[in-house]
Formats: structure tokens, C-alpha cells, sequence
């Protein structure tokens, strides 16, 4: 059984765990979005304080972590990004999966369990955003039915926009 839920203050070493997976695996796949410095232990940390800090689990055993926040981005007020509405959206940052649960179509369960959040509090869009040089979320977003719509700046670097309308 899948479960999208808030992560707890004592799962902290599990999110942070999981960010270095992700971390390590983009390193493998010849790109660095993620540094040592970001996202880092006191972001999670943060993340976790403000309820916007999610644990994907199976059957009890976390598989992810994402930032999860129902109150925009304020990045995404760039007029690079295209958004095909003015609607409220959740926002995902931070998104990891575990290594141990690779090849089982996480990415769509992760996707769908987001929406399903969205569904019960009204929130009619995910949006999103990777980095240019990460070809493999490209073709997760793609593959879950997001849509590009442009880009932002962060630390000087243009990031991708996705979205997906519910």
C-alpha cells in the first residue's frame, strides 16, 4: 500500500538519507543539481518543521521525500514561466526516491499519490521545476503528463517549469 504523508520530526535521518541517494544518483548520471549545500540537513529540517516535508511509503517503508507546499512559489511569478491557467497548484521540490525500490514505476505511484492530495483539498495543478542537464526527470515529468512551460532562475541557473493540470 502506497502513503503520501508529512514526515515526522524523528524520521529526519530517513528524508536526508533518501536526499543523498538522489543526490548521489545524479552524480552517476554525469550532472550536479544537488550540492553538498543544497539541499542540506537544516532544509529538510525546515521542510519537515513546516508540514511541507512528505514521505512516499510502501507498506509502511519510506521509498521518498519530497517538499510538498500548497502556498505557491514565488519564483514562478517569472514571466519566463507559461502557465496554462491562474489556479492554485502544490508546488514539489526536493523530490528523491529510494535506490532499494528502483524499477517498481515509483515515479507514477509518487505522481498520483501527489494528485490524489491535490484532489482532496481542491487544488486543480502540480507544478514543478528540474534542472536543464536532468534528462531523466524530464522524461518522468513527461511520462506522468507534465507539461513544460518555461523556466526560472536559481543561483543563476535556469531551472525547467512543468505542470500538470488535474
Amino acid at each position: 500500500m502506497y502513503t503520501l504523508m508529512p514526515a515526522r520530526e524523528d524520521e529526519l535521518d530517513v528524508c536526508i538519507a533518501i536526499i543523498r541517494e538522489g543526490r548521489s544518483f545524479q552524480q552517476e548520471q554525469g550532472f550536479v543539481q544537488w550540492t553538498e549545500e543544497y539541499p542540506n540537513p537544516a532544509l529538510i529540517a525546515e521542510d519537515i518543521r513546516t508540514g511541507s516535508g512528505y514521505l512516499f511509503k510502501i507498506d509502511g517503508e519510506a521509498a521518498g521525500y519530497m517538499y510538498l507546499s500548497f502556498d505557491g512559489d514565488p519564483s514562478y511569478l517569472a514571466p519566463e514561466c507559461a502557465w496554462s491557467a491562474d489556479v492554485p497548484y502544490a508546488v514539489v521540490h526536493r523530490i528523491a526516491l529510494s535506490r532499494r525500490f528502483a524499477g517498481k514505476g515509483l515515479s507514477t505511484a509518487v505522481f498520483n499519490a501527489v494528485g490524489e492530495l491535490c484532489a482532496q483539498r481542491g487544488v486543480p495543478c502540480i507544478r514543478i521545476d528540474t534542472d536543464r542537464k536532468n534528462a531523466r526527470m524530464q522524461h518522468v515529468l513527461a511520462k506522468n503528463g507534465f507539461s513544460p512551460r518555461g523556466y526560472v532562475l536559481f543561483d543563476g541557473d535556469k531551472k525547467l517549469t512543468y505542470e500538470k493540470m488535474l
